[in-house]
């Protein structure tokens, strides 16, 4: 049996879980409401404080699967009920962010301002204090959201090795290379 599929799932106070008949996950808790469409080869059982996925086959594609399944209704639960946060760093001079609303505005060293249109599921911030690097925080209960939104942001300006700058998450080390030495 798959090691993460057969883990159970511990449902926390306040969090309601629900399996429709065609196989969909509903999880409602105090930071929102979550749903994924689960393959009709696995079984999702709720019961009193615990939630187990179940395969029928020892089909090598239903064993990925249910390793799969049982980690999507696993983040779902966390989602709705702690919720996530992402930290990006922007490292560079001159290097800003600004957020109104659900709109993203980062000044990268480019000759325009970009412009992010964030998901409505998002909460965004933008802090940035004296003699310190400007600071997004992303905040939401879905975790594949946040981490994709996350991921696009980080693409406007990856870290590069010689300098150290573009935007990396908090606590992430960029490994640094040697410049071009000078003729001896």
């Amino acid at each position: 049996m798959s090691r993460i599929g057969k883990l159970p799932i511990h449902i926390p106070q306040g969090v309601t879980v629900a399996v429709s008949p065609d196989n969909t996950v509903t999880v409602k808790g105090p930071k929102g409401e979550l749903s994924q469409k689960v393959s009709q080869d696995l079984t999702v059982k709720v019961e009193e404080k615990t939630v187990h996925v179940e395969r029928h086959t020892e089909d090598k594609n239903h064993k990925a699967m249910h390793g799969l399944y049982r980690s999507l209704i696993h983040n779902m639960v966390v989602g709705v009920s702690e919720g996530y946060k992402i930290q990006q760093e922007l490292v560079g001079v001159g290097y800003r962010a600004n957020a109104e609303g659900n709109v993203l505005e980062l000044g990268l060293g480019y000759s325009h301002s970009i412009f992010l249109q964030i998901p409505q599921e998002v909460k965004v911030s933008a802090v940035t204090e004296k003699r310190a690097n400007p600071i997004i925080t992303l905040e939401s209960c879905d975790k594949q959201l946040i981490g994709q939104v996350a991921a696009k942001i980080r693409s406007f300006r990856k870290p590069e090795p010689y300098k150290g700058k573009g935007i990396r998450f908090v606590g992430e080390e960029v490994r640094r290379k040697a410049g071009k030495s000078a003729k001896v």
